[in-house]
């Protein structure tokens, strides 16, 4: 009985404790967890199924090592909103799958997304057709962002990003028709260099510009 109820406790405690923790690190729900977050949960989950069903163990042999995650999670965190590079490598970076129509193939074996994952999420989000898209996104958490052309079929006016933390995005400039050059020319134009800037987006045959 005494160890029931040394088992009911813990339970409790730890079960009040994770969802503290998880309000710390500021996430939401369980769909906009990257990688990291995900194997920080993976760790958190051992450690408590440890912890409960080793009575003989006591509960800070478990606090701690939690809390030294979450301040590895938070640690990180901060810094990839700093570095671009980190967070790249870390969390990764979305893959454009579909471009104006077509199928990036070489993207999909690189990400090993195959046919069938494609077609599941189109399904989900009511497309009929491949053609209707121009283009297509796979996110950092596996999901798939989709952009249709207009009623019309004509491209439409959301935005792509050309510099994201003063780094040329040479895919973006690709599938717009644009060079480097084109992009320099229009800081130059301003005063600016690409590291000057935040965020640069293109839409409706125009860059937009967002300083640091």
């Amino acid at each position: 009985m005494g160890d029931l109820l040394n088992v009911s406790l813990k339970t409790a405690f730890f079960y009040f404790f994770i969802v503290f923790v998880y309000r710390l690190m500021g996430k939401r729900e369980v769909g906009q967890l990257g990688i990291i977050d995900l194997i920080v949960s993976i760790l958190i989950a051992e450690l408590v199924a440890i912890s409960i069903e080793n009575l003989s163990k006591p509960i800070t042999h478990t606090i701690f090592p939690i809390l030294v995650l979450v301040i590895l999670e938070i640690s990180l965190a901060f810094v990839s909103v700093k570095s671009r590079k980190v967070r790249s490598f870390f969390g990764g970076k979305p893959s454009i799958i579909i471009n104006k129509g077509v199928i990036n193939y070489q993207e999909m074996i690189k990400q090993r997304y195959t046919i069938d994952d494609l077609l599941l999420q189109l399904r989900q989000q009511n497309v009929k057709s491949i053609e209707e898209i121009e283009y297509a996104f796979l996110e950092n958490n596996g999901k798939l962002s989709i952009f249709k052309y207009n009623f019309l079929g004509l491209p439409g006016n959301f935005p792509l990003p050309i510099i994201v933390d003063g780094e040329i995005q040479h895919t973006t400039l690709k599938n717009i028709y644009k060079s480097e050059k084109w992009v320099r020319d229009t800081l130059t134009k301003e005063g600016l260099k690409p590291e000057d800037i935040f965020y640069a987006f293109y839409k409706k045959n125009k860059m937009y510009i967002i300083k640091h």
